[in-house]
């Protein structure tokens, strides 16, 4: 009779799943705390409690396992950030304090994903294309926001994606530098500074929008 893939009550795949999630885990833990410099297969196994075949089961390499950890933080971070933007309203103000506070929560409620997220996303080559697609993401989402709200005429059309750009990219290396120590600031009075400081520019974008369609 063949096996039915049971093991003490648990299926198969349940089980495998587990450890994956183990090995994420122990991943997150070393490359979070340490760095990416620390990360090794057999590290990783043995914060894991599981023998590197078992690694192998889930995850082709380190690369493998580290693009997943990744993708795990901007996947629940993205989901969130939507979500506090649809629960603050129509006011922008309201949306930007929102995503902005969610977002730092996200990466710092646990610091390890945030240093993963935006620290060690640097020193990892797999991670640094990530990062680029995640900040890619977050700038789309300013300029669909921005769009939305703000209507701008045609001839802002780059303005708004350069607006949305630079914004992304500022977001990201505040959190490094605050993850880093450089900022000493608490954690609400940067989510405020940096909800004060996306409206002023996004205001000002605005404004050159439309200083820019009434020269034409």
């Amino acid at each position: 009779m063949a096996s039915s893939g049971v093991y003490g009550g648990v299926p198969a795949d349940e089980r495998r799943a587990q450890r994956r999630e183990r090995l994420l885990e122990a991943g997150l833990e070393i490359m979070g705390t340490r760095g990416w410099a620390h990360m090794s297969v057999r590290g990783v196994c043995r914060e894991a409690r599981l023998t590197s075949r078992f690694f192998y089961e889930s995850f082709e390499d380190l690369d493998a396992l580290a693009v997943a950890i990744f993708d795990d933080i901007q996947a629940r971070a993205s989901a969130r950030v939507l979500e506090a933007i649809t629960a603050a309203g129509p006011d922008p103000r309201a949306q930007a304090r929102a995503a902005i506070g969610t977002f730092v929560h996200e990466l710092t409620d646990d610091p390890r994903r945030g240093r993963v997220a935006v620290v060690e996303a640097l020193s990892c080559e797999p991670l640094m294309r990530r990062r680029l697609e995640a900040m890619d993401t977050m700038a789309r989402l300013i300029a669909d926001l921005g769009r939305a709200t703000y209507r701008p005429p045609p001839q802002a059309e780059t303005l708004v994606d350069v607006t949305a750009t630079l914004l992304a990219g500022g977001i990201a290396e505040l959190l490094v530098a605050w993850l880093n120590g450089s900022l000493e600031i608490g954690r609400e009075a940067l989510i405020e500074d940096c909800a004060a400081l996306v409206m002023a520019t996004v205001e000002g974008a605005t404004a050159i929008g439309r200083a820019r369609a009434g020269r034409r």
